[in-house]
């Protein structure tokens, strides 16, 4: 399954590396790949991880969430 968070407040690679880090820690993310250019995280997943889990995990890393597709 795969999930795309809209991300606010990323400026640059650095920005784009801690979301990156952040999402792939949790269990049951397998990647993401984060674009500051975008505004986007695509998140691909092997395991049942909420909306609310993957907004609380950006937001503790110091970005605000736009929406979850």
């Amino acid at each position: 399954m795969k999930k795309t968070v809209k991300i606010e407040g990323m400026m640059c690679g650095h920005c784009s590396g801690r979301v990156k880090k952040a999402l792939e820690a949790m269990a049951g993310v397998e990647t993401a790949e984060v674009s500051h250019e975008t505004g986007t995280a695509a998140v691909t997943l092997n395991g049942d991880v909420s909306d609310e889990a993957l907004a609380k995990a950006v937001t503790d890393a110091g970005y605000k969430v736009a929406g979850i597709e």
